[in-house]
Parts: structure tokens; C-alpha cells; sequence
């Protein structure tokens, strides 16, 4: 199978993309910055370019027999928002059918479901709570709204699927690699390197789940016969914040770093997303213990590296 991936150099995309590679199929992966992945350039085409730009996208996506949208696109205001993430998802939508493609999944977000209420569960209403989940709901909206064209009647062939990750983290697989955008990893382990104190929230945490594991999801939803189905894509197990600052003093045990809690009234008892349709449909469960253990000894290495680069500098 042929596959365009936008954003398949990024945090997910990049075990993604391998995955497909694994699986025996080829990738074409759209990246800015195609010269600052030489690795990836071995198991994948990389092309240079946005998602914006719909006429690079059309070429892309011709002679592909699925797609898979990762990238994002920001903005700062309503209308930028619309502009760079939502509108080009809806034209890569349109014009992978027009193109004959016959599968595409779109990369949506937990964010799109927005108020967290006692069960999160992929059939319950998105209400957003910002601008990035309006982004995404709408999204959702338009993919799994596409089924033909009026005017024509044309129906539409494509089958269409939706993955929602939550906190999704990467180890980079080379070092050429990347890790995900958030810093609270890293500014835990150079907190610890550092023997400065670690502020947390009480009982704030989430379902991590690796890149490598979610990338598992993709290549069961790619190689299914699914349509218009929605999964929630995170890890089985509740984990702290503070849980990952204690593995990580224990792993760098000279460390004179202090846990401190800021306790906003939080509940002990977290409120979970609902992952039983990704077991129930592919046999997928993650606990993501494993990698969460390697995450934080990988930036634990990188906390260490830019100390001691920053002694080297200050002499």
C-alpha cells in the first residue's frame, strides 16, 4: 500500500511513518524540513512542503491508496485556526477522494471532546474548551460528514477514521529524531539534574501512552476495512506527574531535588478516557509503562548532556 503522511517527521508521525516502512508499505511524508531527517529518509520519500500548500498536496496524494493526516496547523486567532489546520484538512479530504484514495485517517486530539465529564467514551458530544479542540471537533465533523457531494450526488468511497491521541510521548528513535512539544518531561529532569525543586500539581496526570504504541493503532486502522469510526487512543493506566518526578529521582539518586505540590483542590480519584473500542476492535491495550521508564531515563541522558555543556561553556 502506498501511503501519503503529512507531519510523519513529528512526534507521532515518525513512528508512524517506521511502522508503515515495518509493515512493508511505502511512505511518502511531508515534512518543512525534509534535510534535517537524513534516518527518516531511508525507510520513507520525504517531500518539502505545508499543508497548505494545495497544490503540492494534490500531487502528493495521487497514485496513494491512503492517506494518514498528522500534521497541524496553527494560529493564533479563530480565523487563522480555521485557515491553516481545519481548511486544509478539509481539502486533503476532498481532494484524496477526488485523487481515488481509499483510506484516510485523520489525526484529531482528546482536546476535541473538551469538558471532561465522569465517562469519556468516543459517542459522547465535543465540547471544546479552546481554540486548538474547536479546531479538531471541526474537523472530525467535516471527515466523518463527507459522504457525497451534493449537486452531483456523488457518493464517496473513501473510508474515513478518526484517531483521538491523548499525551503522547517520543523517545526519538535516532538522534535525529524528535520528541514531543511539551517540556514538562524535560523540565522535570533538568530540575533534578540540576538539584533545583520540582513544582507540581497534586494528582495531575493523564494516560500516557508512547509513539511507538499509538503507532501500532494506525497500522490496525490502515490495514481494516473501518469506516467513519472515532478511537481514543491513550494508555490503560492513570500516571501522576509527580509518580514520573519519583521515578526519575530514583534513577538519578545523587539528585538533592524535592518534590513540592501545589494543591488546587484536585481530586484523587482521576477521570479516565475510555479505551475499551481500541481493545474491543483491534485487541490494543497499552499500559505504556515500559517506555514511560525509558522516557524518562532518555531526558534524564539529555538533562545531564546540557549541564555539563553549560559547564563547559561557563569555564
Amino acid at each position: 500500500m502506498k501511503i501519503f503522511i503529512t507531519g510523519g517527521t513529528g512526534n507521532i508521525g515518525q513512528y508512524v511513518t517506521l511502522a508503515a516502512a515495518d509493515n512493508g508499505h511505502e511512505a511518502v511524508v511531508l515534512t518543512r524540513s525534509p534535510e534535517k531527517y537524513p534516518s527518516m529518509a531511508r525507510k520513507a520519500a520525504l517531500v518539502k512542503g505545508v499543508i497548505t500548500n494545495y497544490e503540492l498536496m494534490a500531487d502528493c496524494v495521487k497514485g496513494c491508496d491512503a492517506v494518514i493526516h498528522i500534521a497541524l496547523g496553527w494560529g493564533d486567532e479563530p480565523v487563522s485556526m480555521l485557515t491553516n489546520d481545519t481548511a486544509a484538512t478539509v481539502k486533503l479530504l476532498e481532494m484524496s477522494e477526488k485523487a481515488g484514495v481509499k483510506k484516510f485517517i485523520y489525526t484529531s486530539s482528546t482536546a476535541a471532546m473538551g469538558l471532561m465529564r465522569p465517562v469519556m467514551e468516543e459517542s459522547m458530544a465535543n465540547i471544546p474548551v479552546d481554540l486548538y479542540g474547536s479546531t479538531k471537533a471541526a474537523s472530525e465533523a467535516y471527515v466523518l460528514g463527507f459522504r457525497k457531494y451534493y449537486g452531483s450526488g456523488g457518493e464517496v468511497s473513501m473510508k474515513r477514521n478518526i484517531i483521538r491521541p491523548g499525551y503522547t510521548y517520543s523517545t526519538p528513535p535516532w538522534d535525529d529524531g524528535v520528541t514531543q512539544p511539551d517540556s514538562r518531561f524535560r523540565d522535570i529532569a533538568d530540575a533534578i539534574v540540576n538539584d533545583q525543586p520540582v513544582a507540581l500539581t497534586k494528582h495531575d496526570g493523564t494516560q500516557f501512552i508512547s509513539a511507538r504504541e499509538i503507532a501500532q493503532l494506525y497500522m490496525k486502522l490502515i490495514e481494516s476495512d473501518k469506516n467513519e469510526e472515532v478511537y481514543l487512543a491513550l494508555g490503560n493506566m492513570f500516571t501522576s506527574w509527580e509518580r514520573i518526578a519519583m521515578i526519575a529521582l530514583d534513577e538519578y539518586p545523587e539528585s538533592k531535588s524535592e518534590i513540592i505540590l501545589r494543591d488546587l483542590g484536585w481530586g484523587e480519584q482521576p477521570m479516565m478516557f475510555d479505551i475499551r473500542r481500541m481493545q474491543r476492535d483491534f485487541g490494543l491495550s497499552f499500559d505504556s509503562q515500559k517506555y514511560l521508564h525509558e522516557h524518562i531515563k532518555w531526558n534524564l541522558a539529555e538533562a545531564i548532556k546540557r549541564k555539563s555543556s553549560q559547564t563547559k561553556y561557563c569555564r
